[in-house]
C-alpha cells in the first residue's frame, strides 16, 4: 500500500470531495470506494461558516485522511498563505501544492511551484505537489524537499486519461523509490488500472465520479480497477512485442 511521508495509507485510491450532487451521495461514494485520502478545497470550503463546519463533520465522519489542497491559486504567495489556512483548519502538515499557471488547461505554473514548495518544506509542511511529468521539474520538486510527486495524467476535468504515457514511464522509472500519484484527468476506471500498472503508487480522482451518472457505483468501479492493475504490476507482466508468438507449442506437431 501507498507509505506518504512515513504514513501508510490503506488504498491506492484517492477521492476529492467538490461537485456532489448532495453529500449524502459525496458519503456514499467515499464508503463505497474504500478511498484512503480525502482532498478538500481551503478555498472552498471556510472553517468559520456553518456551511463549513457541517461539511468537516462530514469528512470526519468518513474515517479517511484529510489532503488539503490550494486548488485556485495562481502564485506561490497565494498559495502559500492557503496552506497555513489549511494547516491551521485541519491540523496536519500535508499540503497538495496547486500553483495553477495558465487559465484554460490549469496546467501547473513551474516557477511558482518549486518557489511554494521550497518555502512550505522549510516551514514543516509535508508537500504534495500537483505537477506535470517533466523530468526536471520533478526534480527540482524534490530537490525543494518534497518526498511525494502528483503528475497529471491529462488536465483536470477532462476525463482524457494518461496522455502522455512516455513521459510517464520516463518520470516513473527515472525515480522508482519515489512515492508517486497520478492526478487530474483520470476517466475512466481503466486508465486507473494502466495507472497503477505501470508502477504508481495511486490515483487522485474527482469529477470522474462526483459527475457520473450514479457516482456512488463509479467510485466502486473505481476501486476495483486500482485493486486489478495492483495485481498485474505486482504480477510482473509480459512485455509486449512486435511479433506474434504461438501459445501452443508447433514442436512435435504432426505436418501433412
Amino acid at each position: 500500500m501507498p507509505n506518504f511521508y512515513g504514513t501508510e495509507v490503506a488504498s491506492r485510491l484517492m477521492l476529492g470531495t467538490a461537485q456532489y450532487p448532495s453529500p449524502a451521495i459525496l458519503a456514499d461514494a467515499f464508503r463505497r470506494s474504500g478511498a484512503g485520502i480525502a482532498t478538500v478545497s481551503v478555498r472552498r470550503e471556510a472553517g468559520g461558516d456553518r456551511a463549513g463546519q457541517d461539511f468537516w463533520a462530514l469528512i470526519k465522519e468518513l474515517g479517511v485522511a484529510v489532503l488539503p489542497n490550494t486548488a485556485g491559486c495562481h502564485s506561490a504567495r497565494e498559495a502559500i498563505t492557503t496552506a497555513h489556512m489549511a494547516r491551521e483548519l485541519f491540523d496536519t502538515p500535508w499540503i497538495k501544492l496547486e500553483v495553477i499557471g495558465h487559465a484554460d488547461t490549469l496546467q501547473p505554473d513551474p516557477f511558482g511551484l518549486i518557489e511554494a514548495a521550497r518555502a512550505l518544506t522549510d516551514d514543516g509542511f509535508q508537500v504534495f505537489p500537483y505537477c506535470t511529468e517533466d523530468l526536471v521539474l520533478c526534480e527540482r520538486l524534490l530537490e525543494a524537499g518534497c518526498e511525494v510527486l502528483m503528475p497529471w495524467g491529462a488536465p483536470i476535468g477532462t476525463g482524457l486519461g494518461l496522455n502522455n504515457i512516455y513521459g510517464l514511464r520516463s518520470l516513473r522509472a527515472h525515480y522508482p523509490d519515489v512515492p508517486m500519484v497520478i492526478d487530474a484527468g483520470l476517466g475512466l476506471p481503466s486508465q486507473a488500472a494502466q495507472a497503477i500498472e505501470m508502477g504508481f503508487d495511486a490515483v487522485l480522482l474527482n469529477t470522474a465520479v462526483a459527475k457520473a451518472g450514479d457516482p456512488a457505483m463509479m467510485a466502486e468501479s473505481f476501486a476495483l480497477a486500482v485493486q486489478a492493475g495492483a495485481l498485474a504490476h505486482a504480477a510482473d507482466p509480459m512485455e509486449p512485442r512486435d511479433m506474434a508468438a504461438p501459445s501452443t507449442p508447433v514442436l512435435g506437431k504432426a505436418f501433412l
